[in-house]
């Protein structure tokens, strides 16, 4: 007769140890076990990365020592954000200081059509720049506030004022607008005297070959040809000249009516809201409503 107890003791199955990593069966590893914030850090990386390429995009495709309304209008809120830093913008009267002497110097040099005055608001200084197509407030924030084309002429020489890396240059000594009497006729009368030059030597070469070929008989079309040409070429310069002429003259007059209109005001136009040097409730009313907007 067999002893079945033993057998049965020697096929009972083994216990299972409770904790599994006990005795480090368990190879497996949790999704997590990796480098904590590896693929943020990655992601920020390739975020700078960029941004330092639309940087260097935009800068190689924008000249900000010639930054006009037409350049900001061209780029878009990514370019913007890229090439000026917010944190590291001038503000306060240093930024105040800057725009002036910029104002000056493209006042001087009609890219800016205004008139440059420090006005006050709220115990603090302004510039206000105004002609009679418009007016601008610059507040020391940087914030520009106003109507018409000055404020479009304005508000890209405050983003380049407030540039670190942007040189204001030294405005002149007498950088206002000019007397009205004082304003030329026109400009670039020694490119219009060599255009002349060349118009008169295209009709002389012309009226040379045309008259050579009626008198003498040359026997050929070519010369007639090429003379008929010439005087095209030297009646089309001359025409050229003078429609240069005629724009110059329109432009400076228009320039010089302007210039009186403003030297003849006897105070600023009715839409620029300072009295008495003081920026009246009125535009701080549209700024605070700008502002909940």
């Amino acid at each position: 007769m067999e002893d079945t107890s033993t057998r049965s003791e020697s096929e009972s199955p083994p216990e299972e140890s409770p904790d599994p990593a006990a005795d480090g069966s368990d190879d497996r590893t949790s999704p997590d076990d990796g480098e904590p914030g590896a693929p943020d850090a990655d992601g920020t990386r390739a975020d700078e990365t960029d941004i330092e390429a639309l940087r260097e995009r935009v800068e190689s495709e924008y000249d900000f020592d010639d930054f006009g309304p037409s350049d900001m209008a061209q780029m878009s809120a990514e370019e913007w954000d890229a090439a000026f830093d917010p944190d590291t913008w001038i503000t306060g009267d240093r930024l105040l200081d800057r725009v002036d002497a910029e104002l000056k110097s493209r006042i001087a040099t009609r890219d800016v059509f205004g008139v440059l005055e420090r006005v006050r608001e709220d115990g603090e200084e302004r510039i206000l720049v105004y002609s009679d197509e418009g007016y601008a407030i610059i507040r020391p924030t940087g914030e520009v506030r106003g109507e018409g084309t000055v404020l479009r002429d304005i508000e890209p020489v405050v983003a380049l004022a407030a540039m670190e890396s942007y040189e204001v240059p030294e405005p002149p000594e007498d950088w206002s607008l000019p007397h009205p009497d004082s304003v030329p006729e026109g400009s670039g009368e020694f490119g219009n005297l060599v255009v002349q030059a060349v118009a008169a030597v295209q009709v002389l070469a012309g009226a040379a070959l045309l008259v050579a070929s009626a008198v003498a008989d040359l026997g050929t079309i070519v010369a007639p040809a090429m003379g008929a040409v010439f005087l095209l070429i030297g009646l089309f310069l001359f025409a050229m000249v003078a429609n240069a002429r005629l724009s110059d003259r329109f432009r400076s007059e228009e320039y010089r009516d302007r210039l009186r209109a403003l030297r003849e005001a006897k105070e600023r136009p009715g839409f620029v809201p300072v009295e008495d040097g003081v920026v009246t409730d009125e535009d701080a009313d549209a700024t605070e409503r700008d502002r909940e907007n």
